[in-house]
């Protein structure tokens, strides 16, 4: 059966823009319906900034009596209808004192979508939030249904004067561009994992009722695409909240620390792999593990071994002489190895 996919992006003309969310169309629409989708054919509506709410109502209507698998992609920007505190997604023409007449009430989108069967009606959603429906949404959560699957962020108001850019929606729309698309849930995880810092302050929306998908699954499918970049984003992702949940000494924290040292060897970047291992045996050290623990050694003694494949001599002296310094601590079992980085180190300084 085909899709039918909505691709919504709009925010307010004038000062009380927030984001720049018609810039993510032109990326989204050079994505294949059918990947969009995923189906084998899909039909694809788009509305760029539209004015008046009833009219999104009237085209997302339509979108939801479509019998096959819906997907709707929303970039742009809430806001409180400040008389009822119900939230609004604002259009072209909304201003703070026009939300109830001009912004389409977010309520609107999860009533047209309930009465849709279970499992066919995804939503990825980019949206930016002003200082007052910020306050009111860390209390009180975006309600889409029960019954729709919910991926995407909502971000902080953005500086004074500034627009932001959607880049969780752009970050979307160019790994669909490789033709190729993933489950949304390892979608939505890789997308996240693009976003670096910036996603540490966003709420982030997530399907209540869907599987997580395991991340070392979906990392070891990006290597084994070729996909290494993908790989030590998405690894990286998991990194930063392992060190944001458990602390920098903790199993959390380092197992990932050495999942992305074995990235940069899988992708065959042994500066980045040795300088991770070196990290990872730094970390270890610094959390109390003594230098005899075969988990610190087996860091060093990896860091060594990716060292010895640095081509790149000034590389390969920078990361020697870190490499050293922690030989003279963790010597490890090999006899004569703080002597082989020493000689090494000679040879590269003449």
């Amino acid at each position: 059966m085909p899709g039918t996919v909505l691709l919504l992006a709009v925010s307010p003309a004038g000062k009380g823009c927030l984001v720049d969310a018609a810039s993510v169309l032109p990326v989204l629409a050079a994505v294949p319906p059918a990947v969009l989708a995923g189906t084998e054919t899909a039909n694809v509506v788009e509305l760029a900034d539209p004015l008046e709410p009833q009219a999104v109502l009237t085209r997302l209507r339509a979108a939801a009596a479509a019998p096959g698998p819906l997907t709707v992609f929303i970039t742009g920007q809430l806001q409180l209808d400040r008389r009822q505190r119900l939230v609004h997604l604002a259009l072209a023409r909304t201003t703070p004192s026009t939300v109830r007449y001009t912004a389409l009430p977010w309520h609107w989108v999860r009533e047209e979508l309930r009465l849709r069967p279970p499992g066919t009606t995804s939503l990825v959603l980019d949206l930016h939030a002003d200082p007052e429906t910020w306050e009111h949404l860390r209390t009180r959560p975006l309600d889409s249904g029960r019954d729709s699957a919910v991926y995407g962020r909502i971000a902080p108001p953005p500086g004074r004067r500034v627009v932001a850019v959607p880049s969780y929606m752009k970050a979307v729309a160019t790994i669909l561009r490789s033709g190729r698309r993933p489950e949304l849930a390892e979608l939505h995880q890789q997308a996240l994992a693009r976003l670096g810092d910036e996603e540490r302050a966003d709420l982030v929306l997530g399907a209540p009722g869907v599987a997580v998908v395991d991340p070392h699954s979906a990392i070891t499918e990006a290597v084994n695409s070729g996909r290494h970049g993908d790989a030590d984003a998405l690894a990286a992702h998991h990194e930063r909240i392992a060190l944001q949940t458990y602390g920098p000494g903790s199993a959390e924290a380092l197992h990932w620390a050495e999942v992305r040292a074995d990235l940069g060897m899988f992708a065959g970047d042994a500066v980045r792999s040795c300088r991770a291992w070196l990290g990872v045996a730094s970390a270890r050290l610094a959390a109390g593990q003594p230098p005899q623990d075969p988990h610190v050694e087996s860091a060093v003694d990896r860091a060594h071994h990716q060292w010895g494949r640095i081509a790149d001599p000034a590389r390969a002296q920078e990361l020697g002489l870190a490499l050293a310094d922690l030989r003279t601590r963790v010597p490890g079992r090999r006899q004569g190895a703080l002597d082989h980085v020493q000689r090494q180190l000679q040879r590269l300084s003449s």
